[in-house]
């Protein structure tokens, strides 16, 4: 196995967005998926598990066990909101050979649900205090660039690693258009500030009209899914490379 993709509905989309939320830099992708599945009350749909994924499970109290997956949710905008699928998932691929494998499932599902817009989301690390994130922005055409810049975003200038950056430069090899969007974060906690600046340009972007009241409630119960990895302060560990192998 490679990638196994299990499919429990095919919905139907019209002209849906796919919004990456998978764990990164400061959790934001992570953290804004997080938040929207439950504030907009998304419905899982299709799950993806890799053999290049993590080799773990991680136990619950009860005595039984999950595993790293990724998932996708989705859900039909109201009153001119966008449709929306949004992955979602507690791991990256940690070979490059996976990560392209992952990725290219991801566009496949995408695809068939008549997906023609990539969005991914994550943190840009900065290692001086940051009062107010700024936002960088990347994107596969001038115009879908220009949609990042009208709304204060700043062109990204440097290399993206994982599934954020990697999911845009693929999309266009297929037609679809991408766009990444990150936030400065100094990247040692689940970072609520920095997801907020996202959720801010992707609320008005994407027609929304999510509320962003719970945004920390959806940083802790990240930091709650770290301590099941076992990981703890990433402040305290940060010289220990071996605890953040899945952090791209």
């Amino acid at each position: 196995m490679v990638c196994k993709v299990q499919v429990y509905e095919k919905p139907i989309l019209n002209d849906p967005v796919l919004i990456e939320g998978l764990p990164g830099i400061g959790f934001v992708a992570n953290i804004a998926a997080l938040h929207l599945i439950k504030e907009l009350n998304a419905t899982l749909f299709a799950e993806i598990k890799s053999s290049a994924f993590q080799d773990l499970a991680m136990t619950t109290g009860n005595g039984q066990t999950y595993f790293p997956t990724n998932q996708f949710y989705y859900y039909k905008g109201k009153e001119g909101e966008r449709d929306l699928i949004i992955l979602y998932g507690n791991t990256q691929a940690l070979t490059t050979i996976g990560q392209y494998e992952l990725c290219g499932k991801i566009l496949d599902i995408s695809e068939e649900l008549g997906c023609k817009y990539i969005l991914t989301i994550g943190g840009l690390k900065k290692e001086e205090k940051i009062e107010k994130p700024d936002l960088y922005c990347t994107a596969s055409d001038k115009e879908t660039l220009q949609d990042a810049l009208d709304f204060g975003a700043k062109i990204m200038k440097g290399h993206i690693f994982g599934v954020a950056g990697l999911l845009v430069g693929l999309c266009k090899l297929r037609g679809i258009k991408g766009l990444c969007l990150l936030a400065e974060t100094c990247g040692f906690y689940p970072d609520a500030v920095a997801t907020r600046e996202i959720m801010n340009v992707l609320n008005p972007m994407l027609h929304l009209n999510v509320n962003l009241d719970r945004i920390n409630e959806a940083a802790k119960e990240r930091g709650e899914v770290l301590k099941s990895f076992g990981v703890g302060s990433l402040v305290e560990k940060k010289d220990r490379k071996e605890d953040f192998r899945w952090f791209i």
